[in-house]
């Protein structure tokens, strides 16, 4: 029987990996452009990398085509030469973990302990010594659960952690880490870097670690690699010498640099912009979900108290598991609550009733937009084109009112080159620029979003920012779930925090909220 939670043993010697790339890149079927071209590196065994570059320099490909998961010639079309350990990437499969930019993708089994030892299994780890590697792993990133808990009970946050123990799991030589922290609270992304470190220190991995913000990972990183959309590299050098001698040139081509942040959009001031109507009220509200086979829902936090107006920002930010996303799912009206009272005024309903969730798909299109915390869930078309089209196409707007639609959203937002590409051949920041896109192509009165910033260099933060001011000031309502405190501090009005904590009635152990009020003071008006 394997145990709930097994002992810990000290983790073996891992020789690191060495990558070389001569002339490499990589073309995605039906592209007319390269996602990578002309890369020449030499990573050395045990040297710990930080990658960056603009949104589409091919970052993730690089790292998809290192771990042997990029496809074959059906897919592709390949440059050079690219090799782990002096081998094609396909043969080195063993020696290779990857982590993922999209958490979901990533799980394979019903039970935490085993999709973490799915990796071990298929490398044919002693028995006796997988159930060990799974404790180690979880305890290094910080998921404190037992083994037999589900994995569709996790939310994004606790999936990417899971991932992370299933990489770590197998103790390879090669570590991948594509956004690893992008999903996480400000203290898991701190837990997960440094599992990561610990992990990486004992066993002598070479690690590279894909992240748009530098701060996070500068400090313990040996070498910063920055990938030119246009081809080959941009920087490579030691941390210091990079950051300090082409931090000005990287941060103006869309970088994080840590010293050159974008500046924040401007807003109207309250006494300048219409007065703000409600949209929802939410009182004494328990939000949860309704697991497989069961007939009520499991409230993951409740006691939730907040009104939205329209030409305002509310930001909900808390720890992994308090129950953001499926808070933002029932205001959105994608799930029903749990308990106590969600009420759509007749500002935003219209006459269709308070009950959103009781309302048709076709009347929520120009009331309240919703963007998931996964992209990928909400495209439905084979081009990016075609996906942008659906809702204009849906409200009944002719052929010219939609293409200028569509046309505007693609410049605005920098998707106008990926026009007839396949929206799930995109990067993860084009993707999550495509799924806000979507949304704003219907004009919603409500903007439901789902960690909005996920994947962006500055320069697309600050377009998306500067997108999302523009539409509060001219009356749209935003509730954003999000750990990004630079998007908080640039729109939010008001914050609602989940705490964990002693929920509502019937549910230890759930979220509460609290709700601060006036984060953004206009000239001539009190706080919201």
């Amino acid at each position: 029987m394997r145990p709930d939670r097994p002992g810990t043993q000290p983790a073996r010697p891992v020789t690191g990996a060495r990558v070389t790339a001569s002339g490499w890149g990589w073309r995605h079927a039906g592209r007319a452009r390269a996602a990578v071209s002309g890369l020449d590196l030499d990573i050395r065994p045990g040297e710990r990398v930080l990658v960056l570059g603009p949104s589409g320099a091919g970052k993730s490909t690089l790292m998809h085509a290192l771990a042997g998961v990029l496809g074959d010639d059906e897919d592709g079309d390949e440059t050079g030469e690219l090799l782990v350990d002096g081998r094609r990437p396909s043969a080195s499969r063993g020696r290779v973990g990857l982590v993922l930019q999209d958490p979901d993708s990533q799980v394979v089994l019903a039970r935490v302990g085993d999709d973490v030892a799915f990796g071990c299994e298929n490398l044919a780890v002693p028995r006796a010594e997988i159930w060990p590697r799974v404790g180690q792993a979880l305890a290094d990133v910080g998921l404190d659960l037992p083994l037999r808990h589900p994995t569709s009970a996790l939310s994004g946050g606790q999936k990417q952690r899971l991932a992370l123990a299933g990489v770590l799991a197998m103790r390879p030589g090669l570590v991948l880490l594509d956004e690893p922290t992008a999903n996480l609270d400000p203290e898991g992304v701190v837990e997960v870097r440094d599992a990561v470190l610990r992990s990486v220190e004992a066993s002598g991995a070479t690690l590279i670690v894909i992240e748009h913000r530098v701060a996070v990972w500068q400090q313990v990183v040996d070498r910063i690699i920055v990938l030119d959309p246009a081809g080959g590299i941009l920087a490579d050098g030691p941390t210091d010498r990079v950051l300090s001698a082409e931090g000005e040139r990287l941060a103006a081509a869309g970088v994080w640099i840590p010293r050159f942040p974008p500046a924040p959009p401007e807003r109207r001031n309250r006494s300048e912009a219409s007065e703000a109507e409600v949209l929802l009220h939410a009182e004494g509200l328990c939000v949860g979900r309704v697991p497989f086979a069961r007939k009520r829902a499991v409230v993951v936090a409740g006691e939730l108290n907040l009104t939205l107006e329209s030409g305002t920002a509310t930001a909900v930010t808390g720890p992994n598991g308090t129950g953001k996303s499926t808070l933002a799912l029932t205001l959105a009206g994608l799930l029903a609550p749990a308990g106590g009272h969600l009420t759509a005024a007749d500002a935003l309903a219209a006459g269709l009733g308070p009950a959103p969730h009781r309302w048709r798909s076709r009347d929520l299109l120009e009331r309240i937009g919703t963007v998931f915390q996964d992209p990928e869930h909400q495209f439905l078309a084979g081009t990016v084109r075609g996906e942008l089209a659906i809702g204009p196409r849906a409200l009944g707007l002719g052929g010219a009112a939609q293409t200028e639609r569509v046309d505007a959203l693609l410049h605005r937002l920098r998707l106008d080159h990926l026009a007839d590409a396949n929206p799930f051949t995109l990067s993860g920041g084009e993707k999550r620029r495509l799924s806000v896109a979507t949304v704003l192509a219907t004009r919603p009165r409500l903007l439901v979003l789902d960690e909005p910033t996920f994947g962006q260099d500055s320069r697309t933060w600050a377009e998306l920012v500067r997108l999302l001011a523009e539409l509060l000031d001219e009356g749209t309502a935003v509730l954003a779930v999000t750990h990004d405190e630079q998007f908080v501090s640039a729109l939010a009005d008001a914050r609602l925090t989940l705490v964990p904590g002693a929920g509502p009635a019937g549910s230890p152990g759930g979220a509460t909220g609290r709700l601060s009020s006036g984060l953004r003071r206009r000239i001539g008006t009190e706080p919201l």
